[in-house]
Formats: C-alpha cells, sequence, structure tokens
C-alpha cells in the first residue's frame, strides 16, 4: 500500500474491534508470522475509495494491511471479501503484481463483516497528483507502463489457472454487463434519479459480441496502483480487485478511462478527478485506446469504441448512484458522498452527448 503518510485516523463510522481482529490473525497464520503479531496494533485508514474499506495494522515488527466491506444494505455480490481474496491468491504466480495474501475471514462474528489481511506494499500511491519532480516525459513513460501493465494482466492464460478459469461464465459477458448494471440501477433508485432509458436502450441495441474472454480488474485506475518510491515510472503493484473477474477486455478499458478526467474536460466534470490523468505529459483518451489496441492486436474505429466509453461511464453511475443511495439513506455519514447525487446527473449528460 501507499506510505504511511498518506493514511489517516480511522473514521468513526468505519472503525471496528482492533483487538478482535488482531486476535483472530494471531489464531489463523503460520508460526512466523504470528510472533509479530504481538500486541494491539495501531490501525489507520487510507483515503480513496468510495466502497471496501483499507486500513494499515502497524505492530513493532510488521504492516499488514486489512480490507473489509462497508456498512449498510449492499448490492447482490457485491463487496466478497473471500472472493477477492481467493483472486488474488490465484493471480500471484502468474501475475505477480499483487500484494501477497495473509488469511481471510468469513465469520462476521469477529468484528461484523467478513475481512482479510495482505502484506503491505510499500510505494506511492498516486492519488490527486503525481508524485513531485516528475517531468512530462517521465510522465508519458509512466502513462505508457500504466496501460502496458493493463496488456499485461489481459494476457494472462486463464485456462491454466483453474481458480481463475471457474471465474467465467462463457460467451455473452458484454450481454450480462449491460443487463447486470442496468438492474443495479434500478435497484438503487432514488427520488432525484433521472430516467436513463435512453441510455440503457442504446446500450442494448449497440453492444457487439465479445471480443475476447480474459482477467479483467472492472476497477483499473492510477489511485489503484503502486509506483516505485524510488523509479515512480515503475508500477510495483495493483490493487482492489472487488470487481474483478473473466470478461471482454475492452469493456475493462473503458471502465478504466471512465475515471480519466483531463484538464481539456468541463469543469463540472473535473472536480470529480481522484487521479492524476490530467499531469502533464499524460496521455488523452485517444493515445490510450490506440496504444492498447496496438499492443493487443485489436482494430477499432471511433464509432465501435462509442460503445465501450459510453459503458464505462454509465457503470460509473451506477457505481455513484449506489454509493448516493446509501447517502441518502444514512447508510453512511460521510459528506464526501454529498457530491455523488450531482455527479450521477452529469454522468447521465455525458452518456447522452457521446450517444448524439
Amino acid at each position: 500500500m501507499a506510505d504511511g503518510d498518506q493514511s489517516m485516523p480511522v473514521r468513526a463510522e468505519d472503525a471496528f474491534d482492533v483487538g478482535a481482529a488482531s486476535a483472530w490473525l494471531r489464531e489463523n497464520v503460520d508460526d512466523r508470522l504470528r510472533e509479530e503479531l504481538s500486541g494491539t496494533p495501531e490501525v489507520r485508514q487510507f483515503p480513496g475509495g468510495a466502497s471496501n474499506l483499507t486500513y494499515l495494522m502497524r505492530w513493532p515488527a510488521r504492516e499488514l494491511i486489512l480490507r473489509r466491506p462497508p456498512a449498510g444494505v449492499k448490492a447482490k455480490g457485491a463487496h466478497d471479501m473471500g472472493r477477492e481474496y481467493r483472486i488474488q491468491a490465484a493471480l500471484a504466480p502468474v501475475f505477480p503484481r499483487v500484494p501477497a495474501m495473509v488469511a481471510s475471514c468469513d465469520d462476521e462474528s469477529v468484528i461484523g463483516s467478513p475481512f482479510y489481511a495482505m502484506e503491505r506494499l510499500v510505494g506511492v500511491v498516486p492519488r490527486r497528483e503525481l508524485p513531485p519532480g516528475l517531468t512530462p516525459g517521465a510522465t508519458a513513460h509512466l502513462c505508457g507502463n500504466v496501460f502496458d501493465v493493463l496488456v499485461e494482466l489481459h494476457s494472462v492464460e486463464v485456462a491454466s489457472v483453474p481458480a481463475l478459469d471457474a471465474l467465467g461464465k462463457g460467451e455473452g459477458y458484454v450481454r450480462r454487463q449491460v443487463d447486470g448494471w442496468t438492474a443495479r440501477l434500478v435497484n438503487a433508485r432514488t427520488d432525484d434519479l433521472g430516467d436513463w432509458s435512453d441510455v440503457t436502450g442504446w446500450l442494448v441495441e449497440h453492444q457487439p459480441a465479445d471480443v475476447a474472454s480474459c482477467v479483467v480488474h472492472n476497477d483499473f485506475r492510477l489511485d489503484n496502483l503502486v509506483l516505485d518510491a524510488e523509479d515512480p515510472t515503475r508500477i510495483i503493484g495493483v490493487l482492489d480487485w472487488e470487481m474483478a473477474t473473466v470478461g471482454d477486455p475492452l469493456m475493462d478499458l473503458g471502465g478504466a478511462l471512465a475515471y480519466w478526467i483531463s484538464d481539456d474536460d468541463d469543469e463540472f466534470f473535473r472536480i470529480f478527478r481522484r487521479q492524476p490523468s490530467n499531469a502533464p505529459g499524460m496521455w488523452t483518451r485517444e493515445e490510450i485506446v490506440a496504444h492498447y489496441c496496438q499492443r493487443m492486436g485489436y482494430s477499432l474505429t471511433p464509432r465501435q469504441w462509442s460503445f465501450y466509453e459510453v459503458f464505462g461511464l454509465f457503470r460509473l453511475a451506477v457505481i455513484a448512484q449506489q454509493i448516493w443511495y446509501r447517502y441518502v439513506h444514512k447508510q453512511t455519514t460521510n459528506e464526501q458522498y454529498a457530491v455523488f447525487g450531482p455527479a450521477v446527473a452529469h454522468l447521465e449528460q455525458r452518456c447522452r452527448g457521446l450517444i448524439a
């Protein structure tokens, strides 16, 4: 994970029984690690992310990362800690950019929810700004490395890893995604939600067949990466595998670029930038698509790409709406979620603009 200066005190609503969690860990790790987990650790919370919660547990001799779901009503199948743990454990031999898994607990009586622990990757997580000192040329080099990592992930031989292969549901991934995220939008409806029927209808009408079936991260962003502290153009880790599965790689790229906000985007959209995609030297969305397709051997016209771009923004809107639903129903009091309602409305207009 990130360096300690990026962590913060635990928010009151996100607190958990640290003594119970550390006691469970001591009972469920190997003897060598158990000796390093004596006593009650200092616990801090990492910023960023509006889904699963991430904490730093610091003992004198060891630091671990703990992940757990948020409070409140959750979409069916979301926030599955055991699944996230198993995916990373299965990926480690074929994609060595995941943290080492330590232990997974599905007994909710321990801290009130499932959780898992993993080793800490020490490096830099690029949140709103890049590490200081990167020139535009170095930033461009970093950008190429970032999407080469996505190519690396999409090139994993899924069939060679049974635990990953089992995630696949066969052909029809694009269709299932359109149907699934449309259903999630309906289930997270609030009184202020606009009419998305034109957008969802367009997605149904224009959805292409799957181009391939590979491991997809489904939340691939700069602030889910860990950069080498000594060479911040080098990616040493990929975090947050909650939504990873086996599916269409272009859907993964479309989801990633929904977060790619540049300085030439409109003012309202720029408010929601969470990653340094606007830094001098960063590639445009068009340049990223061209680079990725060249590396993967795909040929796409701008019209063909528009489906993946609209779907990525639509999916982002549904994610924001689910969080807005929790905020409206007072399942969370985190004031940073107060802007998610307006964000959903703005994403609706961006989708309509692209369709038009």
